[in-house]
This record gives C-alpha cells, structure tokens and sequence, in this order.
C-alpha cells in the first residue's frame, strides 16, 4: 500500500493506493461524511476488487486531511474529488478504465461527478437516499443523482436502512444486505455483491478498451481522428 498526497484546489487530498498486478481496471471510492477510508464497507469493497485483481485508491477529502468532521458543501466536494481522480488518471492509474464510488456521501460526489471523470461504472454503498425529515418540511430524495448515471452502477444497501432503499433502475442494480446504513452486519454479503459486480464490469471495460485501441490500430489516421472525436460526443451526450 502507498500513500499518496494530492493537491485539490480545496486542499491536499490523501489517497490510500493499493495497486494490483497487471489490473484489467482501477477502482477509486471516497468515504462518507463522517469518516475515513478505514469504514468496515469499504475495507470490504476495497478486498473484493483486489480478489478480481484491479487496483484500489481509497480518497480521504481535503476536509478530513484537514483534521475536520463536517464536510463542506457539495461544490467543493466535487472540485477536490475530480483533482484527484485527475491526477490519478493521469499518473498512477493511467491507462486504466476507472470505476469510481464511494460510501454515503462518497457515492453521491462519485454520481455527481461520474461524468466529468470519465468513469465506466459507479459503485455506491449505503446511498443516503433519503435524509431525516424536519419538522415542518416535505421529504427529500436524492434519486436525480442516481439517475443522472448513465454507466453500469450497483448499489449495496442495508435492508434496514433508515435512508431508505435505492429503486433499480435501466443502469442501475441494487442488492439487499442484512443490515443498517452501517453495512457491518454482513460484511461478507457486501464483498460478495461487490466482487461479482466488479467481475462483470472490469471484462466489459476490457473488452472495450482492446476494440478501441485495435480500431486506432488498424484505422487510418484521419479515421482514428474520427472515432475518437464520435467518442468524445458520445461521452458528452
């Protein structure tokens, strides 16, 4: 394991990176609000992947490198997430397909920013979907970041979760745990959800890989120039 600090523009960030042989992909998962990258879930869900042989980064935010407890809001979040999903890319995880994530409030900056890091695929555990209700006010969801997801996603979710339960959806696969919004009382459930995700989504990213770097190949240049410009709008679409 390496440790790694990472300028954001809200602060160095710190990532735990845990690197596979040869990895076919790399999965990089955030904490939630509260805590760190040593919850029991994501210990889980970080052995699960390097069973299947990909790399793990686990990011700790520029808040809590920082000695704080409350996060900030959702803006910084995503700007410190994405610097260092960038750096990764760009250094030790390049080259790599990436499937990004996170617990709690991990998986929602991972949601909200899935797009923007060039991921292929969104792992959430414990998705908050529903926060406490106040007095005096209407109920809340945060279903619209689910949906904003396009790519492969699975979510693991304690069945007695007080945030409620996650709908599947046309990308989205949801899996039942015993448990609360802690994910502890069945850790071996959540590895095993998670590993059997990941097996199925690190092949799909293989096999696209290797038919875009064989189109490069044996396309002309302009032809190559022209596959890789429909990608790019396919991506932005």
């Amino acid at each position: 394991m390496k440790i790694l600090e990472i300028e954001t523009p809200r602060g160095p960030a710190r990532v735990h990176l845990h690197p596979a042989d040869a990895p076919p992909a790399a999965l990089v998962l955030g904490h939630g609000a509260g805590g760190g990258v040593e919850a029991p879930d994501l210990v889980a869900a970080r052995d699960a992947a390097l069973s299947e042989g990909i790399s793990v980064a686990l990011v700790e935010q520029p808040y809590r490198v920082a000695g704080r407890r409350s996060p900030p809001a959702a803006p910084q979040l995503d700007t410190a997430w994405t610097a260092v999903v960038e750096a990764l890319r760009a250094n030790e995880l390049s080259g790599l397909p990436l499937i990004v994530g996170g617990r709690s409030l991990g998986g929602r900056v991972a949601c909200r920013t899935a797009e923007t890091t060039g991921a292929v695929a969104v792992l959430c555990l414990a998705f908050p979907l529903e926060p406490p209700r106040r007095a005096g006010r209407p109920p809340q969801s945060r279903l619209a970041e689910l949906e904003a997801v396009t790519l492969p996603m699975l979510i693991v979710q304690g069945e007695r979760d007080p945030f409620g339960m996650p709908p599947p959806g046309p990308f989205r696969k949801v899996v039942g745990v015993p448990g609360d919004h802690g994910l502890k009382a069945d850790l071996p459930a959540v590895a095993a959800a998670v590993q059997a995700w990941l097996a199925e989504v690190s092949a799909d990213a293989r096999k696209t890989s290797h038919s875009r770097i064989r189109r490069s190949v044996l396309a002309p240049p302009d032809a190559a120039r022209s596959a890789a410009a429909a990608e790019g709008r396919r991506r932005r679409a």
